[in-house]
């Protein structure tokens, strides 16, 4: 059974499962509920009227968090020479190609998101039913195929998050940290509603924004009122 402190019993306690909050009153409440001890994420869940079954229904993306994630990133990637050069100098953490691959088909994955310039992506193939299913692998869609490496590689430790939305049409997304500011992660909050507003559909009908809660890594859930939200 897991334990909790009095102080969290009581937070969790104060919240109305059923009320419909503002969002900076939910923002709020989920940072007072981040006690533990180590630095909490905060993190979002929304409930998008798609179903993600039909291709014309997905939802994908990515966005950059003004504020930033509060997480160290890090990136890989697969580029020769100049390219490669550039990664580095832009901060990449992990560079290569043969023996990138060979490291990741030998079990060794030491980052979190991968880039690849385009012309590696015939190499990068051999690994796809590895980092496929991670989420990992380069995508042009998300930018993570592109000549322009080093941007690419600020972009993903500059606060760059991707979103996907899951088979029960929900999507999932950290916004910060419990230790940032609460407008910061209003911020994040706000850029996060706007991409995925953005990023509906076509095949999408009726209420877009269903449902959304706000809580910190061992919280609870905080509903949010999404009639609030300007895009709803």
């Amino acid at each position: 059974m897991a334990f909790q402190s009095k102080k969290k019993k009581a937070f969790t306690a104060a919240i109305d499962s059923l009320k419909l909050h503002g969002v900076d009153e939910a923002i709020a409440l989920a940072k007072a509920n981040a006690t533990c001890k180590f630095d909490e994420t905060i993190e979002v869940a929304i409930a998008l009227g798609v179903d993600p079954r039909h291709a014309d229904q997905m939802v994908r993306g990515v966005v950059s968090l003004p504020k930033g994630t509060g997480k160290t990133v890090r990136v890989a990637v697969f580029a020769k020479d100049a390219k490669a050069d550039e990664a580095r100098a832009a901060g990449a953490d992990v560079v290569g190609a043969e023996d990138l691959i060979e490291a990741i088909q030998g079990g060794k994955i030491d980052f979190d998101r991968a880039i690849a310039s385009p012309d590696m992506m015939g190499l990068v193939g051999r690994v796809a039913k590895i980092l496929g299913p991670k989420g990992m692998m380069p995508n042009p869609k998300l930018g993570t195929v592109t000549p322009n490496v080093a941007q690419a590689v600020k972009d993903a430790k500059g606060g760059q998050v991707e979103y996907r939305v899951e088979k029960a049409g929900i999507i999932h997304s950290g916004i910060g940290k419990a230790s940032f500011p609460a407008e910061d992660l209003r911020a994040n909050f706000d850029a996060l509603v706007d991409a995925l507003v953005k990023a509906k559909p076509s095949g999408a009908k009726g209420k877009y924004l269903k449902k959304a809660a706000i809580s910190s890594t061992m919280g609870p859930g905080i509903k949010i009122d999404v009639a609030q939200l300007a895009s709803a």
